[in-house]
């Protein structure tokens, strides 16, 4: 692949030791932020970091180990995962363990890791397989990962269940084995399985591009659906099976799907994670509609709603794509990773946790699933 992003952009190479970015022969200071230096930033993130895991350990988890045990298996996976991307060594700890010890013993027959009468097999499961992997030390769970990447391949939306490559809902992943599938799950499961392994040439990669392409504004370039060349600003949208669907409140009056920012960056990094390079229509099409978005205020498109889901799938996204410095429509440098961790900060309560104070939506007053999402962003932001 031929990362840094993006082609269009007056910024075409990664921060220097000095933090400039070259064009031409001309040397281009990169706006400045909270944290001048990577010894800042970094200091910055070990403190946030440090809090954020102690709020986890010491007021988060219940009983049996989990964290939200109403969620199943999934925000204890993310909280695992969240912990050790930051302290590997917290594998050993007493709430590390007891939290891993509940995530294997919802590991089923069928090889996918769900709590009994879970309708959100594949999404714990996807999330389930990122916290084994981080505490797989001595390859003990080995057994169980390669059981997982069985299942999640079974339930991919494919002819397995029926359907041919011309169905909209191809390729895809839902929350479970019966739920349409969306490009929100679909980018869990493309994660998943090139953490367990897989090359971006794996067929079940390749059969989740297909969908991904499909969730993008975009027209000739792999969604051939209704809606492809309704709004072609080369954002994504939620889903294009049934129909199509986008979480955006506001329609749009062409009968296009809006795109928002959460979706683009999943739709971006499930693209990189495909094998898809920088000069790529459908990169650089994801790359137009990021620089002429790029906000830390908000999730594009969706205000306060999914923020610290935007906030780590931004991070996730913006690090495969290999991007140090990202400059937006109007020529602004940003060094993301900088800002990013100063607007972290900001938001972390007193005790540790994050939540999100602007909206509820899709469980975003869970502080456990919004310190998670927070904790794994600040990992992409090390410099």
């Amino acid at each position: 692949m031929t990362f840094p992003f993006p082609r269009r952009s007056a910024c075409k190479a990664v921060l220097s030791a000095a933090s400039v970015c070259l064009f031409g022969n001309v040397a281009l200071a990169a706006e400045p932020s909270e944290y001048q230096s990577p010894k800042e930033t970094n200091a910055a993130i070990e403190r946030s970091a440090d809090a954020g895991i102690r709020y986890l350990k010491n007021r988060g988890q219940a009983a049996n180990g989990a964290f939200s045990p109403e969620t199943g298996v999934a925000v204890t996976s993310l909280c695992v995962r969240a912990i050790l991307d930051h302290r590997p060594s917290e594998v050993s700890s007493p709430e590390v363990k007891k939290a891993i010890d509940f995530i294997v013993s919802n590991v089923r027959p069928d090889g996918g890791v769900y709590v009994d009468g879970s309708h959100y097999r594949n999404y714990e499961t996807t999330v389930a397989v990122g916290a084994m992997i981080a505490a797989n030390k001595d390859g003990r769970f080995d057994s169980q990962l390669k059981r997982a990447e069985a299942f999640l391949k079974q339930i991919q939306w494919d002819e397995g269940e029926g359907i041919e490559s011309s169905d909209p809902a191809y390729g895809g992943a839902g929350y479970g084995s019966h739920s349409r599938p969306d490009l929100s799950n679909t980018s869990f499961l493309v994660e998943a399985l090139r953490e367990l392994g897989n090359e971006a040439d794996d067929e079940a990669i390749q059969k989740a591009l297909k969908f991904v392409a499909r969730t993008q504004n975009l027209a000739g370039q792999g969604n051939d659906t209704k809606h492809a060349d309704k709004i072609g600003d080369g954002g994504f949208y939620y889903t294009p099976a049934a129909g199509g669907e986008t979480k955006v409140v506001e329609p749009d009056n062409g009968g296009g799907l809006r795109s928002y920012g959460s979706m683009t960056y999943a739709g971006l990094k499930s693209m990189i994670y495909a094998g898809l390079a920088s000069d790529d229509p459908r990169v650089q099409a994801a790359m137009d509609f990021i620089q002429k978005t790029y906000s830390l205020d908000e999730n594009p498109g969706m205000g306060q709603s999914g923020l610290y889901y935007y906030f780590h799938t931004f991070a996730k996204a913006l690090d495969a794509a290999k991007i140090q410095v990202l400059t937006d429509s109007k020529g602004k440098d940003h060094l993301w990773k900088r800002e990013l961790t100063a607007t972290l900060v900001k938001g972390q309560q007193k005790d540790g946790s994050w939540v999100n104070g602007g909206s509820d939506r899709w469980m975003e007053g869970n502080r456990n699933l919004v310190t998670a999402y927070a904790l794994m962003a600040l990992k992409y932001c090390r410099e």
